[in-house]
């Protein structure tokens, strides 16, 4: 099992979510952000960043998280991020549309770009569909997971721009779950995190 540290705000989302025992139980350390920079990560495999964390805050770690992988380990982004405080994050926002399921025909847009990889056998895409804040565009040699349909990153996999990986999502299922709406974003949950812990990668 690898060992998880995810960076907490402190706001009730990210309590809610990464205290919820079938989640926790995965998770080695919380830490709380403003002390992120005093925090030794050495025992760490993962760290994952929950969205909606403050923008100072992350660019102030920027270096310390890309030290972090360039010495091997996994970084986790959640959610919609304007600020490139990880390599290559290439980020267009899009309108959100909240209520596109209630429209005729309704389509989510969504494409399951690798349906081989390994976290799909912890979920499905259904299970990663929700709504849509916009798209990265990826470097050359990163692995799109799910895309929109004009192929912009909504998940990728990128091992070419560290040593380590990063896993970079516009999907905030941590926010959703822990402001208690959003189903999908259980299913999500429950899938993504055990395989960050045991999963192939």
């Amino acid at each position: 099992m690898r060992k998880i540290a995810v960076i907490m705000s402190g706001n009730a989302p990210h309590n809610r979510t990464f205290n919820e025992p079938k989640f926790n139980k995965y998770i080695t350390q919380l830490i709380y952000f403003p002390e992120f920079e005093q925090t030794v990560l050495e025992e760490f495999d993962v760290l994952l960043f929950p969205s909606q964390l403050n923008e100072k805050l992350l660019m102030r770690a920027a270096n310390k998280v890309r030290s972090f992988a360039n010495n091997g380990g996994i970084v986790v982004a959640f959610g919609p991020q304007p600020w490139e405080w990880l390599p290559n994050q290439k980020w267009e926002e899009r309108e959100t549309n909240f209520w596109w399921w209630l429209e005729k025909g309704a389509k989510s847009g969504l494409v399951l770009a690798a349906p081989h990889y390994d976290l799909f056998n912890y979920l499905t895409l259904t299970d990663a569909t929700w709504h849509q804040h916009g798209v990265f565009w990826p470097p050359n040699g990163a692995e799109k997971l799910i895309t929109t349909e004009d192929g912009g990153a909504v998940m990728y996999v990128d091992k070419v721009s560290t040593k380590g990986t990063l896993i970079i999502t516009t999907l905030d299922p941590d926010y959703h779950f822990g402001a208690y709406f959003m189903p999908a974003t259980e299913r999500f949950l429950d899938g993504f995190i055990p395989w960050l812990a045991e999963g192939k990668i």
